[in-house]
C-alpha cells in the first residue's frame, strides 16, 4: 500500500514539475506573443525556433524574435537576387525587392544591437521595416508569374515576422 501512494506522489510531483518547467520556459515568449494580433502564429513561431524556445529572459527571447526576422529576410534576399538573374524582363522590379530586402536585414541587424543601450530606437529600427515591405509589394505585387507571387507570400511572412519583432522591442521599453 505504501508503494502505491509514492508512486502516486511520485507521478504527482513529476507531472507538477512539468506543468511549472514549461510555463516557466514559455513565460518570455508568451508576453511578446500578448502585444501580437496573430498570437497562434507568434506562439508556433517562435516555440518552433530553439534559441526562442530556451530563452529563459526576456532580452534573449526579443534577440531570438529579431534573428527569426532576420534570417527569413536574408532568405528573401536571396530568392529574390536569383529571380533578377534568372528574368531579364523583371530584372528592375527585383533588384528593387532585393534592396528592400537587404534594408530589412540592415534595420534587423541594427535592432539587435540597440537592445541594451536603447530599446525605443531598436523598435524605431524594427518599425521601419514595413516601410520596406511595401516598397517589394508595390514593385511587383501587381504582377502574375510564379516567381513575383512567391516573392508576395514571402513578403506577407515576412510582415509577420515583422510584427513579433517590433511586438518584442516594444515591450522592452
Amino acid at each position: 500500500m505504501a508503494s502505491s501512494s509514492s508512486c502516486l506522489v511520485a507521478v504527482f510531483v513529476a507531472v507538477f514539475l512539468q506543468f511549472f518547467l514549461v510555463s516557466a520556459s514559455t513565460k518570455p515568449i508568451d508576453a511578446i506573443c500578448q502585444q501580437v494580433t496573430d498570437k497562434r502564429f507568434c506562439i508556433k513561431t517562435l516555440t518552433a525556433y530553439p534559441p526562442a524556445a530556451s530563452s529563459t529572459t526576456t532580452l534573449q527571447a526579443v534577440g531570438a524574435a529579431i534573428n527569426i526576422a532576420k534570417s527569413y529576410a536574408e532568405k528573401c534576399r536571396k530568392f529574390t537576387e536569383k529571380t533578377a538573374k534568372e528574368k531579364p524582363n523583371l530584372k528592375d522590379q527585383f533588384m528593387d525587392c532585393q534592396d528592400a530586402f537587404h534594408n530589412i536585414i540592415l534595420s534587423l541587424k541594427s535592432a539587435a544591437g540597440e537592445l541594451k543601450e536603447s530599446p525605443d530606437t531598436a523598435n524605431y529600427d524594427v518599425m521601419v521595416c514595413t516601410d520596406q515591405t511595401t516598397i517589394v509589394e508595390n514593385s511587383i505585387g501587381k504582377n502574375r508569374d510564379v516567381a513575383s507571387n512567391t516573392t508576395m507570400k514571402m513578403t506577407i511572412m515576412m510582415n509577420g515576422l515583422i510584427a513579433i519583432a517590433a511586438a518584442a522591442t516594444d515591450i522592452l521599453y
